[in-house]
């Protein structure tokens, strides 16, 4: 989630939320909390529409929280209203979390039906073809080579 999301949601101004994250740093490593790049920026920005850097936007590049580093920074935000936010963001999280397994589980039987049906339409496709060369053999058949006496038909 981005900070001015949680800042708005915690009650909060974005600028503070910031500082408490840059008091406690150490508290938010990168897989808890990182800022975006300046072209991460600039795509979330043409993305969501807001105003450009200069004109009313942020001056600072937005940080970005996984659901471990909202959990932290309600902890270091200690009011009650950053606590029972916390709790909803992370129950929102995990259950974002089950859907996505969800979502890959039918995704996987999805591709296994559909390896099966691809071999099972190859294996139509080659009996077709065998019986598509059976069929060309019966309408042409080879001269049978006759058995037997043979006479000769100027003598005769």
């Amino acid at each position: 989630m981005l900070d001015s999301d949680l800042a708005e949601l915690y009650g909060v101004e974005t600028k503070r939320l910031k500082e408490t994250v840059k008091r406690n740093i150490r508290r938010f490593p990168e897989k808890y909390m990182f800022e975006l790049t300046v072209k991460e920026n600039d795509s979330l920005r043409s993305q969501i529409a807001t105003s450009k850097a200069g004109r009313g936007g942020a001056r600072y590049l937005p940080m970005v929280f996984t659901e471990h580093g909202v959990l932290q920074l309600s902890n270091y935000l200690n009011s009650e209203s950053a606590i029972e936010i916390g709790f909803k963001i992370i129950d929102a999280f995990v259950r974002l979390r089950e859907m996505i397994m969800d979502n890959t589980e039918l995704r996987l039987a999805f591709e296994e039906i559909k390896r099966k049906t691809e071999n099972n339409t190859k294996n139509i496709e080659l009996v077709f073809q065998y019986l598509d060369e059976l069929l060309q053999k019966m309408e042409k058949p080879k001269p049978r080579t006759e058995i037997g006496y043979k006479i000769s038909r100027k003598n005769g």
